[in-house]
This record gives C-alpha cells, sequence and structure tokens, in this order.
C-alpha cells in the first residue's frame, strides 16, 4: 500500500525577479494592456487596500513582505517532504503555450520523462534571478517513467482517456508551473532530488491559444474549453485510488495561485476575485470537497481562478483519501496579480 502526502502550493513567477525590477504584471500592464479602461490606469480610483499596497513606491515595499512570506511557506514545505521520504512527487499543473501549442492540446497528460532537464532564466526576458545564477544554466530532476506508465496505464483502464508522453513536444517540455516550484523547493540550494512526475492541466483552456501564454489577446477566436472542475476532481479522485494501491510513497501536488487579476475582466484585469477566493479557500478548510467538485467552470473563468483547476485535481485526491488541509500560509494581494495559498494534506 502506498503513503501519500498531499501539498499545495504556488509557482509565483514574480518571486525569481528581484524585487526592485517591478516583476509583478500590473507594473508593466498599466502602460501596455488596452484592456484596462483609461480610468483605472490612474490608482486614485483603485479600492483603498490596493492603492495602500501600491505606497509611494509602486509596490516594491510591498512585493518584499509578500515574498517573505511565500517563501518562508516554501521552506515549511520542503522540510514536509523531506520528512516524509517520498520515491516520487506528481505535480498537476498548467501548461501556459509551452510544451503544448497548435499542434496539440491534451485536457490532461502524464509526462513520463526519464529526466527534467530545463533553463527557466531563460523565460525571464534578460532579467536577472534572484539567486545570482547564469541566464542559460540548465536545472535537471529526475523523472519517474515507471510511475507514468503505472498511472497513466490504470487511468486508462478505469475509463479516464489519459494523454502521456515520454519526451518534450515544444522547447524542454518543462512548463514553468513545475520548473518554479521545483525552484522555490531548493530556495536555498541544499538540494531537492525526489523523482518528478507531472501531470498537465490544460487550465487556460478557452484563452491558451489565442493569448499565447500571454495576459492580452492576440486573436479574438475562442479555444474550447478548459476540462470542467468536476473532471478535474474525478481524475484526482482516481489518481488518490490508484497511487493508494501502488508500492509507493508519493507526494501529490499541485501548484498554482489562485484568482489571477490579468484574466479577471469583472476587476478590469487589475485585481484578483479575492472575495470568490475567500470562499474557496473556507470550503477547503471545512474539508467540504463537494462544494468544490460542483463549481461551475463559467463561474470559475469569471474570476480568474483558471489555474484553480491544477488544486481541483488535489482537492479530489484529498476527498478519497480523507485527508484534511492545514494551511501554512494565505497570502492576499491586490496588486501582485493573485493570492498565494500554501498547505499541507494529511
Amino acid at each position: 500500500m502506498g503513503e501519500i502526502l498531499g501539498i499545495g502550493t504556488t509557482h509565483y513567477p514574480p518571486g525569481l525577479v528581484p524585487g526592485e525590477l517591478r516583476p509583478w504584471p500590473l507594473a508593466r500592464m498599466l502602460h501596455t494592456d488596452p484592456r484596462i479602461p483609461a480610468h483605472m490606469k490612474d490608482p486614485a480610483n483603485w479600492p483603498q487596500p490596493m492603492r495602500e499596497e501600491w505606497g509611494s513606491d509602486e509596490g516594491v515595499a510591498s512585493f518584499a513582505a509578500h515574498r517573505d512570506r511565500v517563501f518562508s511557506a516554501f521552506r515549511t514545505l520542503r522540510d514536509e517532504i523531506v520528512a516524509f521520504r517520498p520515491d516520487v512527487i506528481l505535480m498537476w499543473g498548467d501548461d501556459q503555450y509551452e510544451n503544448f501549442q497548435e499542434d496539440v492540446v491534451p485536457p490532461f497528460c502524464v509526462l513520463a520523462y526519464e529526466t527534467l532537464a530545463f533553463q527557466p532564466f531563460k523565460r525571464l526576458r534578460g532579467r536577472p534571478n534572484i539567486w545570482g545564477e547564469p541566464a542559460d544554466k540548465t536545472f535537471v530532476w529526475p523523472g519517474q517513467p515507471a510511475a507514468g506508465r503505472f498511472l497513466a496505464g490504470k487511468l486508462l483502464e478505469a475509463g479516464i482517456d489519459m494523454a502521456y508522453a515520454y519526451r518534450p513536444l515544444h522547447g524542454d517540455g518543462v512548463a514553468h508551473s513545475f520548473a518554479n516550484t521545483l525552484l522555490y523547493m531548493d530556495l536555498d540550494r541544499r538540494g531537492f532530488e525526489y523523482p518528478i512526475l507531472p501531470v498537465t492541466v490544460n487550465c487556460y483552456g478557452r484563452e491558451l491559444i489565442r493569448n499565447q501564454g500571454g495576459g492580452s489577446r492576440h486573436s479574438d477566436e475562442m479555444d474550447p474549453p478548459s476540462p470542467s472542475p468536476r473532471r478535474c476532481f474525478e481524475v484526482g479522485r482516481a489518481t488518490a485510488r490508484i497511487l493508494r494501491e501502488s508500492p509507493w510513497r508519493v507526494v501529490l501536488l499541485a501548484s498554482s495561485s489562485w484568482s489571477h487579476a490579468f484574466l479577471t475582466e469583472k476587476n478590469h484585469f487589475i485585481y484578483p476575485d479575492l472575495v470568490a477566493d475567500r470562499i474557496l479557500l473556507d470550503q477547503l478548510r471545512a474539508g467540504d470537497y463537494e462544494s468544490w467538485r460542483d463549481v461551475p467552470l463559467a463561474q470559475m473563468e469569471a474570476s480568474g481562478q483558471h489555474e484553480v483547476l491544477n488544486w481541483m485535481c488535489l482537492a479530489g485526491a484529498m476527498s478519497e483519501l480523507g485527508l484534511k488541509m492545514e494551511l501554512v500560509d494565505w497570502v492576499e494581494t491586490w496588486i501582485f496579480n493573485a493570492p498565494k495559498c500554501q498547505a499541507i494534506f494529511r
């Protein structure tokens, strides 16, 4: 019988870049994004908490405090994983026009790679990283192809049409949702060499190809939708059932921030839907997994919660196993694109 630990976290792209460079999307979007109404580009028209977070330095001081909390939680999660001694870490993460583009977009895909080799700092567009490491540095993590083949096979036998891959399709084939999470799990560069099994979720659905991984549209034609929250929940439940019967100690990990400002049209694309996020947080802390399962996809999209579909897989798995959430930290924000939830389930 396999033992399972649940982890929820974020992949937080701005955290890779020194704060004085203002790497959060809003700092750029106020000058470049045509979707933002003219009057909302003036901080005087923002909600009071947003103005306070922006401050007199466009968020630099607030960002330092925000990142300190997120990184502290990462260190806690890392210590829990090290103490658990997993044979494999399965990560649910989104692919934002990275490995999957116009040629194929699977709803889900098990990446049963022998190794994960990636150059995450090339995505920083010439900006330095917080470790001062070379822009072309290659990171290599062991994969877990045996667990990938086992999981994909059992999911198919259970009636879930799961795609799988043994090698990358585009680039290094490791989306930033996986790469960044691994970098943060080794924040202090002490080593974190557990085998990784990425499972992609097409969280961006209708926005994937037309946005091409960015925050503003390249096309007016919408793509087909993401898999529904219920289907993500079912995939998570089936994954937990299968791995519970496996010989491995497994961490089931979902990586994403929650409501994203640049996806939330009702908030003029400049701040997240914190009200909707707080409802999900309260339900998860109460173990009300059924309410998560029953959220309509359109509701999540309207709240910019596209990436929470990664957590929907985790919620399904935790429901199946009867594991409960221990909140490590909930870091809200108005100006840094998305709140960050970091949690342990056991």
